[in-house]
């Protein structure tokens, strides 16, 4: 109690967020305690009221200091926040998939569209995949048209050109080649207790999906 105290002496701002979050609308901050990416009241207001980074009309978590393009036309699996971390850049212009658990380090540029080289105003969209229990490391980057497979890792400072589709697999360098396999057996496909999309709950997702993207798998 006298821990409690202290705490909020110090923090008195969290008097007040603190009963807010109780509200049925906060359920996914309660939710989400045992997710990867763990949503708090500050990330949401950040972005939801304050529209810090003009990322207001994403769906799920994302850092002020990130840019997402196009959210409507990227899906996002359970416990999975590209832009999350800080400085990523995600344009879903041609479309997105990213699958449920997937973790996305600081620094990552995903882009499904590129500039045509005679004509810079011209864009040729390619949909990108990136699979369930991925890992993007800091500053990996992810060219158009790329797929994914399950257990991906992409190491620091990758730059993906080429699909692996049978995931599975370390992958690293400029560009990207695997560099170490993994063994199915080994990797563990954990789960959580209430699933959520970003601030969308599962079993109310298709719905949304329906109403507010424009995503094509």
């Amino acid at each position: 109690m006298k821990t409690k105290l202290l705490y909020f002496l110090k923090n008195p701002l969290q008097l007040l967020i603190v009963p807010i979050t109780k509200l049925p609308y906060f359920s996914f901050i309660r939710d989400t305690q045992d997710y990867q990416v763990r949503v708090n009241f500050e990330t949401w207001f950040f972005q939801k009221v304050l529209n810090l980074g003009r990322n207001k009309n994403a769906y799920w978590p994302v850092h002020f200091t990130s840019t997402i393009h196009d959210p409507d036309k990227i899906f996002v699996g359970v416990d999975t926040c590209p832009g999350f971390s800080k400085g990523c850049y995600i344009q879903g212009m041609g479309g997105i998939y990213i699958g449920d658990f997937t973790r996305i380090g600081p620094n990552v540029v995903i882009v499904s569209a590129n500039h045509d080289l005679y004509d810079t105003r011209i864009y040729h969209k390619a949909f990108v995949k990136i699979g369930s229990y991925c890992w993007l490391g800091a500053g990996a980057k992810i060219m158009p048209g790329v797929e994914l497979g399950d257990w991906t890792i992409v190491a620091a400072g990758t730059v993906v050109t080429k699909s692996f589709k049978e995931g599975y697999c370390v992958i690293g360098g400029v560009p990207a080649k695997v560099i170490k396999r993994l063994d199915p057996n080994q990797c563990i496909p954990y789960h959580v207790k209430v699933e959520y999309h970003g601030y969308v709950k599962k079993e109310k997702f298709e719905k949304y999906k329906q109403a507010h993207l424009q995503f094509q798998s």
